[in-house]
């Protein structure tokens, strides 16, 4: 089934499978379905049922041929990962064997124009992974001056966030910018960069994409979902494709692999018991092989581990950076 599943093989694909070691009668989720490339390594093993979740139209309906030759065993639901909870739950699901998350744009959604993620194609200024929501083109058109160097500075690590913000707001006085070239000529105005290195738009493309699809809090929200979800010795896999992502991952899974929530001045409060045990101590990265065959591979990191019986850890709140919704109301 592998063969013919996908369009493109997932970065990371085999490793991430092989953590996650599905079995015959296993039930397993594939938070980010896109081209099915995770979920038709695991319905290779007979016997396996997989729930996809994919917040992106075309890789539901893209994933119907894949349902047909499942057998019926692949459920696609479009949807965010975070509420994938409330998905297996509307299913009459309330734990499962593992879950595989692939975070972050499809090479599917970069390679079309029309979606306006990448610099590489002209395209409206759009980059939503769904279909709802302001595009980043609104974002532009309507954040302050202070909450796009903030946007541009915390999610795409931009050391030139204020000059590009402020060239942004010049250039939208002139003319309404709706194009990625458009941005991505302007940002270049201000960013240099030597030959060899990335693209001067590169950061504030990834910050604005972040952004608008509220990324970080999605995988925070999915991973402590995750946690609930998984059955004692189901596995949990995540590939993350830059340090923001990683970091949230690796925390996350650190915290949740050590007994926390004690201390040495206050002995009275209980601590919790760990909710994970650590498959992965150091992350696996793709080899050159796979770097060569998808340069996309070269920053992805591979973290996994496996459900203990202890409940799920209180979650933490989420991070204070800029919201999209006080962004767009002016807050």
């Amino acid at each position: 089934m592998t063969s013919s599943a996908a369009r493109h093989i997932p970065v990371l694909g085999r490793q991430a499978v092989e953590m996650l070691g599905p079995r015959d009668g296993g039930l397993y989720v594939d938070a980010t379905f896109g081209a099915g490339g995770y979920s038709a390594r695991i319905l290779d093993t007979a016997g396996t049922r997989v729930i996809g979740i994919d917040r992106d139209r075309s890789a539901i309906s893209d994933g119907f041929d894949l349902v047909d030759r499942s057998g019926g065993r692949l459920t696609l639901v479009e949807g965010r990962f975070s509420d994938l909870a409330e998905i297996c739950a509307a299913r009459g699901v309330t734990a499962v064997d593992g879950i595989v998350m692939d975070v972050g744009v499809s090479s599917m959604q970069l390679d079309q124009a029309g979606r306006g993620f990448s610099f590489r194609l002209d395209g409206p200024l759009d980059m939503r992974m769904g279909h709802d929501g302001p595009t980043a083109a609104d974002v532009i058109a309507s954040a302050s001056e202070a909450d796009l160097a903030n946007i541009i500075y915390i999610f795409g690590e931009e050391r030139h966030s204020r000059g590009v913000a402020r060239a942004i707001v010049a250039a939208r006085k002139l003319a309404p910018i709706l194009s990625t070239r458009a941005l991505a000529d302007i940002v270049a105005k201000v960013v240099w960069s030597k030959p060899g290195e990335i693209h001067p738009a590169t950061r504030t493309f990834q910050a604005l994409r972040i952004f608008v699809n509220e990324e970080l809090d999605e995988l925070q929200l999915g991973l402590a979902a995750a946690e609930r979800m998984l059955k004692p010795g189901g596995r949990l896999v995540v590939v993350s494709f830059h340090s923001l992502e990683d970091r949230i991952v690796k925390n996350f899974l650190g915290e949740r692999g050590k007994a926390g929530g004690g201390s040495r001045h206050l002995p009275e409060v209980a601590q919790a018991a760990p909710s994970f045990a650590l498959l992965t101590k150091r992350p696996i990265t793709a080899d050159d092989a796979e770097i060569s065959a998808n340069p996309r591979a070269r920053s992805a990191k591979l973290r996994a581990a496996e459900r203990t019986d202890a409940a799920a850890h209180r979650a933490a709140a989420l991070p204070a950076w800029p919201s999209l919704a006080d962004v767009m109301r002016g807050g």
